[in-house]
């Protein structure tokens, strides 16, 4: 019997419903609809077996159903599982992570294993399978082994699949190593980064942030830093000095251009002095409170772990609004390593070779023409560059309208993970009562019903040929007080609260439903506890996700990158009591 059809002959004989089986186990109530369709099915060893189990034998007691103990229930639930599905899952996921790791180029893979260049493609989108996996697998261990089989590329490959690098010496060994992880469950690591990401998101406060680094004290001083034409710096310690002096310049310069910044120099050798790094944040700080515009092309060709947690670190800068991040597409280069840093009136280059970075060296110079053909080398970086995301916040308002305006033409299927009920299921009467509890002005009060409205039109646009999923939690009257609900209202960038009573919230959720009810194409799924509860994540299935910061400050992070758009998609929203 399949996965999905015994987890349904358990329901039945059970008399529960999904419902009762999301709050029993903590699992959203769209991924038990995606396990009952046969849609998905949980890892074997996973979090997300055991909590269903656990949530089966939970209706069981409750219901004095005897016959059903929690062993023999996990059991028969794992022996169900289509194991080689899962193990193709995790293979594209690993292989493609391995092939952006390692920087691996595609055409050269293609002639070395006799397979076609497009299904290649294919294979790492998912969009194939091999016919013979186990083949595939061997080839292109095989070809790792003689192209990739230098140093760097084992300690790149060591701290992936997380084993030593000596482990990797002998190629029989790397190639063994390589084809156990090839096939291994990373999933549930990778959910674990992209929860820790947004996490933090939803936990991060900018103005707590900003009291605790004093930002608000911080002068920008006025005294000159003099540096010579130009300056050479050799090794570690003076690289680190000659970014600092490159700060330093950019800060007491009268220019008010923006930074650029594009490295893929190693970081660990640079991250180990604490003070530096301290320094190095406090210079970041004091170029933000100038009020200058970083334009950051990020190194995001590295395993997954190190890619969110570097992406975590840049939250608080990400929230001011005055970052650009930008990221290089198909990078191959394992060689060389590169530094390009430029402002209005300095320019910092270095370059090193992998592997030897203490014997690198940076380059800074206030040469004018010097200046000048860095600015254009920025610029030329730029043009090759893609959006690693789109911020909006207040200042690009009317830049995030045109995108919502533009973004009803993209067909798909559409997934939000929620904090607050829908504005386009609310009713006038409700919306103008939730309003009148508040000493707002007549123009926010009407700016608020024009957005409703405008979310109205887009949301009966868009069900007309495409999906919606809403997914949120239903709070009881005690977890709502002890977590009042507000109006969602991120999309007009107003950053005061608006709270539900809790019958206006019942109400609003009353309204939702008979929403669903009225439009075939809309499905609201809920689940036991809250999630998140500053955040509300929006899913276009395979092109964007767009993660809203709903105060403080409000801000929309629009993510295009495809294996963050996966990460997201795969993401299963953890619940907190």
């Amino acid at each position: 019997m399949k996965f999905n059809e015994l987890l349904n002959e358990y329901i039945e004989k059970l008399g529960c419903t999904s419902k009762e089986l999301s709050q029993a186990s903590g699992l959203s109530g769209a991924v038990i609809s995606r396990y009952r369709t046969g849609e998905r099915e949980p890892v074997a060893d996973g979090e997300q077996l055991q909590k269903l189990v656990s949530g089966i034998a939970v209706i069981a007691k409750d219901k004095c159903i005897n016959d059903f103990k929690e062993t023999d229930i996990l059991s028969s639930l794992r022996c169900s599982l289509n194991q080689k599905n899962d193990d193709y899952e995790n293979f594209v996921v690993n292989y493609d992570t391995l092939i952006t790791t390692l920087g691996i180029n595609m055409k050269v893979l293609s002639t070395a294993t006799n397979f076609d260049l497009s299904y290649l493609y294919r294979v790492r989108s998912g969009q194939r399978r091999p016919n013979d996996l186990n083949a595939f697998c061997d080839s292109f261990c095989q070809f790792i082994a003689v192209h990739h089989n230098s140093i760097s590329d084992k300690e790149k490959v060591s701290v992936l699949i997380e084993c030593k690098a000596e482990q990797l010496l002998d190629n029989n060994d790397y190639i063994s190593h390589l084809r156990k992880w090839l096939y291994s469950g990373s999933s549930e690591k990778t959910a674990g980064y992209m929860e820790n990401f947004l996490k933090t998101l939803d936990e991060f406060n900018l103005n707590e942030y900003i009291r605790a680094i004093h930002f608000d004290e911080l002068k920008v001083p006025s005294i000159p830093f003099r540096i010579h034409t130009s300056k050479t710096y050799y090794g570690i310690e003076e690289m680190r000095k000659g970014e600092l002096d490159f700060f330093k310049s950019t800060v007491l310069s009268k220019s008010q251009e923006p930074i650029f910044m594009c490295s893929d120099m190693p970081m660990e050798d640079m991250a180990k002095d604490m003070d530096f790094n301290k320094k190095w944040m406090f210079a970041i700080a004091m170029s933000l409170k100038k009020g200058l515009h970083l334009n950051i092309i990020h190194n995001i060709d590295r395993p997954f772990h190190e890619m969110m947690l570097g992406l975590e670190s840049w939250i608080p800068i990400y929230m001011t609004g005055q970052v650009s991040p930008y990221h290089l597409p198909n990078i191959s280069t394992n060689i060389y390593h590169h530094f390009n840093y430029v402002s209005g009136t300095v320019a910092l280059t270095g370059e090193c070779i992998n592997g030897h970075h203490k014997n690198g060296k940076y380059y800074l110079t206030t040469n004018k023409e010097e200046v000048a053909y860095y600015k254009q080398k920025a610029s030329d970086l730029l043009s090759k560059a893609q959006p690693l995301m789109e911020i909006f916040n207040a200042s690009s308002e009317n830049i995030f309208q045109a995108f919502l305006l533009a973004d009803v033409k993209e067909t798909g299927k559409r997934r939000n993970i929620l904090s607050s009920p829908p504005m386009y299921t609310i009713s006038e009467e409700l919306l103008d009562q939730l309003l009148s509890h508040t000493r707002l002005s007549d123009e926010v009060k009407n700016k608020i019903q024009a957005f409703s409205r405008r979310q109205k039109e887009i949301a009966e646009t868009i069900l007309k040929d495409n999906t919606i999923l809403d997914e949120m939690t239903i709070l009881s009257k005690e977890e709502f007080e002890r977590h009042p609900v507000n109006l969602s209202i991120a999309g007009t960038f107003f950053e005061a609260d608006i709270p539900y009573t809790y019958d206006e919230y019942l109400t609003h959720i009353k309204f939702t439903n008979e929403f669903a009810d009225n439009h075939p194409n809309y499905t609201i799924n809920t689940y036991a506890a809250q999630t998140f509860r500053n955040i509300q994540i929006h899913i276009l299935e395979g092109k964007y996700v767009m993660i809203s910061k709903v105060k403080t400050p409000v801000i929309h992070f629009v993510i295009r990158h495809p294996k963050m758009i996966n990460a997201i998609e795969n993401f299963v929203a953890p619940v907190t009591e």
